[in-house]
């Protein structure tokens, strides 16, 4: 006679886990995805914004000595833009500026007019931090009281309109990332109730034995959360190789890439993984456990 295969014992805390691993992990790739297109449009924008520049016309015939502290006084300034620990001031003689023109409208205005009425200037890249309309205001009438100076120059429009869709962007941005956040987080609890689903009865034998709350809770909370900090490091492994691939296919991407963000990503969605595991799992078993037999059901 065949004999009879012994059956698998159920160990508390031991349901399966490929599924739950599977399914958070794909919940929290969706999150990084979005975390990245946050990120590359953060850096956009103060891309964007550090481009702002202001012209600083001069006064006609200024000496050397003069010129040179002025791009001093320039450099000292804390609305100033830095790039590699150097301050973004740029000279533009009126030579130069002659000669840009004409290379940009092919006419030599200096042919008919028997001189260049153009002035020196300075160019200067405004500070991210600076760049809104009130900042801007201030700095244009530091710049004007600077001694030597004749006029300073912006496209105020264009500042205000980069402003504004910034803003705009920014809040719709925000506010996709809240309910997506929501959206995962429900995802992620209703996975692993429904995992642990499986183990209610097993729940309630080890509470009629006399086993306590605490005991019967930590296999599930430890399994739990270990599973969250897998899925999240798989999940920001999948993420990583995306953008990789990303930059590979597009390389201006490079541009945007803030490997500081980039890395507190990284670190949310494994503690993110980490921590709706362990509290998803501490809800779903305190639900068992209170519930009557009839309810179990």
């Amino acid at each position: 006679m065949p004999q009879n295969r012994p059956t698998r014992k159920k160990k508390l805390g031991n349901y399966p886990h490929t599924m739950v691993v599977f399914s958070i992990t794909l919940a929290l790739l969706v999150i990084g995805l979005f975390g990245l297109l946050l990120i590359h449009a953060h850096k956009l924008s103060n891309l964007v914004k550090e481009n702002i520049e202001m012209q600083v016309y001069l006064e006609r015939d200024l000496p050397e000595t003069e010129l040179l502290r002025l791009q001093q006084d320039f450099g000292r300034k804390k609305y100033i833009a830095f790039k590699d620990d150097q301050p973004q001031v740029r000279f533009l003689s009126k030579e130069e500026g002659a000669k840009q023109f004409v290379e940009q409208t092919g006419e030599d205005f200096q042919q008919f007019l028997g001189d260049n009425p153009l002035r020196d200037a300075y160019i200067l890249k405004i500070n991210a931090d600076y760049t809104d309309a009130a900042n801007l205001t201030s700095i244009e009438k530091d710049l004007k009281a600077q001694k030597g100076v004749f006029e300073v120059q912006y496209v105020q429009s264009l500042i205000t309109s980069i402003n504004q869709n910034v803003r705009k962007l920014s809040l719709v941005l925000l506010g996709f990332a809240v309910v997506l956040t929501l959206v995962v987080t429900v995802l992620i609890n209703n996975t692993i109730k429904l995992a642990l689903f499986s183990q209610r009865f097993l729940i309630r034998s080890m509470q009629l034995v006399g086993a306590t709350s605490f005991f019967i809770q930590r296999p599930f909370l430890r399994r739990a959360t270990w599973q969250g900090f897998v899925s999240g490091a798989l999940a920001a492994l999948l993420l990583l190789a995306l953008l990789q691939y990303a930059y590979l296919q597009v390389d201006e991407l490079r541009l945007l890439r803030d490997e500081r963000l980039i890395g507190a990503l990284v670190v949310v969605m494994i503690l993110l993984g980490a921590g709706i595991g362990f509290l998803s799992s501490y809800r779903a078993v305190r639900k068992y456990l209170g519930m009557s037999l009839d309810d179990l059901y």
